[in-house]
């Protein structure tokens, strides 16, 4: 068990005995480049050792995750497993698929390529890839039923394939956060070495650091064309900033580089040169090393892009952002489902609520207020009020201690926020009548965060795309640190919202807030 949680920390064997490999100096990698090399070498192998283990635990809880579901529907149809004895012979294809459900559903996922470690901790691929597995098996078991004429009651399938599904995908959903922990504490990290010419390689360096959950350690950049191995002493020389990351040399000798930086991954920047870039890959055939090539486009993922060849030339074919069209209509069904069903059940909740900030301090329980909406449509958004009436009245007063930056007005310790406001922010209960406004159409559960008209007449042209789509009660503001963020970081993150959407991030989103809730990042 130690040295499976060593490999899934990313401790890799050549680490031992050497507790400085991982964090030589610059200069240290400017004196090994200089250094003569004594006759052939081995063909470098990247080591990955944490990938391995991080694969296995998520084959164990798919596992588990299919144990339950398997448990659960056979208990509910047979009352248990004891009974199999008594059980007349038309029970037996029962417990047959439940037996046989945890191996299929693995076997399942696996053709899916559902276990591709490029595919595992991040973005929606890996989940889509499990939900095309459990269609692909269901249809199976229809067939296999049909032809051996065993009789399988709908009911049970209805209960075991659902429950194997959504257990499945959550206990992916527990062990990517687990990883995610772990990748902001420094571990289970991809050693990436950057080649590009000049700003380019910097802008890469920058987008890597942006999020530390991707497991991007940059541990060198190559340039194209490097202006002198002096450079790997103060990276600040080459004219551009690269964050502190050493210039280990050029793209001529990108193999030596990959070698004294231990990289497991190569991401070239756009510019690089198509010749050089395919005589690269060829010298790294066989060694592991992932190769990685960044596109020109920025925060646009997922299923809008594929790749389309034209006489041999790979090219990106971006989609239109999926703005209309039965998935929106599915989206507005759920979020009005979902948020009846919370209101209905949460009404004592809302009405202790309301009685509170109502007997606490003057004025109303509920705070209206004018947003922009979807179309640049105005709307009425309704809260919990968590400040005293004169609030808008005070804000001037407060300008030169607002901490936010851009169009946003941001105080940790804001004066006009009231006892039970602090209360309600704090455990983001004040949102909870925006409910209402998704119940009537003018908000989405999930979108961009509902902009006051004051902000929008200052919008620049491109962010004006914030109110392509209905605005949300949560987003991917709301599960990215919310209040602590700077106004250019959250208008990327409804950028990236609106240029990316799919119901699979809808749900992700939905369950990120869960967690976000309760650890009270950003509320304030």
């Amino acid at each position: 068990m130690r040295n499976f949680r060593a490999r899934l920390a990313g401790r890799p064997p050549a680490q031992r005995g050497h507790p400085h490999a991982t964090t030589r100096s610059a200069a240290e990698l400017a004196v090994l480049s200089a250094r003569p090399h004594d006759g052939p070498r081995e063909p470098y192998r990247a080591h990955v050792h944490w990938e391995r283990g991080y694969a296995r635990l998520v084959v164990l809880a798919d596992l588990a995750a299919c144990l339950a579901a398997s448990g659960l529907a056979y208990l509910l149809r047979f009352g248990g497993f004891i009974q199999f004895a008594q059980t007349p012979t038309s029970s037996r294809p029962y417990l047959f698929i439940t037996l046989g459900l945890p191996i299929a559903w693995i076997a399942a996922v696996a053709l899916n390529r559902g276990y591709e470690h490029r595919f595992l901790g991040g973005g929606s691929e890996e989940f889509r890839r499990v939900l095309n597995a459990a269609v692909r098996l269901v249809a199976l078991v229809a067939v296999a039923s049909y032809a051996t004429k065993a009789e399988v009651a709908r009911g049970y399938l209805l209960i075991l394939f659902p429950t194997a599904t959504v257990l499945t995908l959550a206990g992916r959903v527990v062990v990517r956060a687990r990883l995610h922990r772990m990748r902001r504490a420094g571990k289970c990290q991809h050693r990436v070495l950057v080649v590009g010419s000049g700003e380019s390689a910097a802008s890469l360096v920058r987008i890597a650091r942006r999020d530390l959950t991707t497991g991007w350690n940059v541990v060198g950049v190559c340039l194209d064309r490097a202006p002198g191995l002096h450079s790997a002493d103060r990276p600040d020389r080459a004219g551009f900033d690269l964050a502190g990351v050493p210039i280990v040399g050029t793209s001529e000798a990108l193999e030596d580089a990959i070698r004294r930086t231990e990289a497991s991954a190569v991401a070239f920047s756009p510019q690089i040169d198509g010749e050089r870039l395919h005589r690269a890959l060829w010298a790294l055939e066989g060694s592991d090393v992932d190769v990685l090539v960044s596109s020109a486009i920025t925060d646009v993922t997922g299923p809008r892009i594929h790749l389309r060849p034209v006489a041999g030339l790979p090219l990106l074919h971006i989609e239109e952002p999926e703005l209309t069209g039965a998935r929106r209509l599915m989206k507005g069904a759920l979020d009005r489902t979902v948020a009846l069903c919370v209101v209905l059940a949460g009404l004592p909740l809302f009405i202790t609520l309301g009685l509170a900030v109502r007997l606490t301090s003057r004025g109303p329980a509920i705070f209206k207020q004018t947003r922009v909406g979807q179309r640049g449509k105005e709307f009425t958004m309704f809260k919990f009020r968590s400040m005293v009436m004169d609030a808008e009245t005070r804000k001037a007063d407060l300008a030169e201690r607002n901490e936010g930056a851009g169009e946003l007005f941001k105080m940790r310790d804001d004066p006009r926020v009231t006892r039970v406001g602090k209360f309600l922010r704090k455990w983001s209960l004040d949102e909870l009548p925006q409910l209402f406004n998704v119940l009537n159409g003018t908000m989405s559960l999930v979108g961009p965060r509902p902009p006051l008209p004051s902000e929008v007449a200052n919008y620049a042209d491109d962010v004006h795309r914030r109110l392509m789509v209905k605005p949300g009660l949560t987003g991917l503001w709301q599960v990215s640190g919310r209040s602590d963020l700077d106004w250019d970081e959250s208008v990327r993150l409804d950028l990236r919202y609106v240029e990316n959407w799919s119901l699979a991030m809808d749900l992700i989103i939905l369950w990120r807030t869960l967690f976000a809730v309760i650890k009270r990042e950003g509320a304030y």
